[in-house]
């Protein structure tokens, strides 16, 4: 499990600013708990980062909040199925040797045709 507490934001964090508004991004969704925009490199026709507003370092801390965790997966069809066909891929890297290059937690939504296996 995550050792650092969730704050509700890091003035230091890209994806805290992104939620408060600071920093543009293509926004595709957002409600109360989180907002999806799309990847600034995609690797698919459909590439959207979903993004809880309250900070949390990675998905092992969502683990303690399973609603939130809910949330950003069902956000995940529902953007795969607006954008795309409803196929999709949803993928957390957890950790810097795992890709993790934003510490705080995202989920990738990849859809919108074939993907290749080990795509992303």
């Amino acid at each position: 499990m995550g050792n650092t507490a969730a704050a509700p934001s890091d003035p230091d964090c890209v994806f805290c600013r992104i939620v408060a508004g600071e920093i543009p991004a293509e926004r595709v969704h957002e409600d109360d708990q989180v907002i999806a925009f799309r990847d600034q490199a995609p690797k698919a026709p459909v590439h959207v980062l979903v993004v809880p507003r309250e900070h949390h370092r990675d998905v092992l801390e969502l683990v303690e909040h399973p609603e939130l965790l809910a949330h950003v997966t069902s956000v995940g069809g529902t953007i795969a199925a607006d954008l795309g066909d409803g196929d999709f891929r949803l993928i957390f890297n957890t950790g810097a040797h795992a890709g993790q290059t934003v510490f705080h937690v995202h989920a990738h939504v990849l859809a919108g045709g074939s993907l290749a296996e080990g795509e992303m």
